[in-house]
């Protein structure tokens, strides 16, 4: 199989649209990561989906619309209700909610549950091809499964070169981490997965938000909460933040065997380890939030990465950590 790589337009838009109805894999851009998507009331383009990623059959995928989709016709939705409210404030945005289903899309897709993850992006290829298909699209990110997640089109090229037809390129994704998953199902919304939107951001629109943790009736109904993921291809070292002298003295020691080695760390730890080679994360949350993948990306074109644990003082940099934990400790629980 070829793969194409083109940019958005008319000509790809429609290419994406035969592709789809035709049960076949499309790569497209959102605001946070490049999803893989396949018309969800389909249960051969979601089996596809499974295969081509490696993904487990009991992780449930993603439905992704566009703005103006009438999401009740897939799911069970009160005017009154404080999803309402959520979804007015937030979308379309890096936030995926959980309903109660109609059963209107493929069984495999939410492996059983009687749940639907619905997202509604905001970012302009997205709602282009979303709008141009006016189906809805199942889409996990476009990675091999465990793999760092995609953040641009080359990205998604060399995971799945020869395996899917079409990759959309709308450029580099700006918020940089998955969308958070909220479940909306219950009395309180709980986040199943953290993301840009956080609890306390949620709060101040309808007044309480717990995390998934905070919760014992959450179960498995959202992706990303069961297997490890966001892995780089290479050998990986972490050091707590006071072991600087550690891990420059490994870096030393690798360069010194050869090795290509790099150090990833955010501003006030790149100050700690001289003139080495170093990928920036940032200094703030954002910054750090929008440039993990990209730099998990370009590191693994080195033999080892170095790095040191990430200071938590914000809810969006429990976002961050929980990728970056995930990419960098190797629990396969995680």
């Amino acid at each position: 199989m070829i793969t194409k790589v083109s940019k958005i337009d008319l000509q790809s838009l429609q290419e994406a649209k035969n592709l789809i109805e035709s049960e076949q894999l499309v790569a497209f851009p959102t605001e946070t990561v490049y999803g893989l998507g396949a018309l969800a009331t389909s249960e051969r383009a979601i089996k596809s989906v499974y295969e081509v990623k490696g993904r487990p059959s009991d992780n449930p995928l993603i439905v992704h619309v566009h703005k103006d989709y009438d999401i009740s016709t897939l799911v069970y939705i009160s005017e009154n209700d404080y999803s309402q409210k959520i979804a007015n404030a937030f979308l379309p945005g890096p936030l995926t909610m959980v309903y109660k289903s109609k059963g209107v899309v493929a069984p495999s897709l939410s492996c059983g549950l009687d749940t639907l993850a619905i997202r509604i992006p905001k970012s302009e290829g997205a709602q282009k091809f979303l709008k141009f298909v006016n189906q809805p699209i199942a889409a996990p990110s476009a990675n091999i499964s465990k793999h760092i997640s995609p953040v641009t089109a080359e990205h998604v090229y060399q995971d799945f070169n020869g395996k899917i037809p079409l990759i959309l390129d709308g450029g580099k994704c700006d918020g940089g981490i998955e969308s958070t998953v909220l479940d909306v199902t219950g009395d309180i919304p709980v986040i199943l997965r953290k993301g840009l939107i956080t609890a306390e951001m949620i709060r101040e629109v309808v007044g309480a938000c717990v995390y998934a943790g905070e919760n014992a009736q959450t179960s498995l109904k959202s992706p990303g909460m069961k297997y490890k993921h966001y892995s780089p291809n290479c050998e990986t070292a972490i050091f707590e933040r006071n072991e600087s002298e550690e891990a420059i003295r490994l870096y030393d020691q690798l360069k010194a065997e050869g090795k290509r080695v790099i150090f990833l760390c955010d501003d006030e730890m790149s100050k700690k380890i001289g003139k080495r080679k170093f990928l920036a994360l940032g200094s703030t949350d954002i910054e750090m939030a929008s440039n993990l993948y990209d730099l998990l990306h370009q590191g693994e074109k080195y033999e080892v990465i170095i790095t040191f644990k990430l200071l938590v003082d914000s809810e969006l940099m429990l976002s961050v950590n929980n990728r970056f934990s995930k990419a960098f400790f190797k629990d396969e629980n995680k």
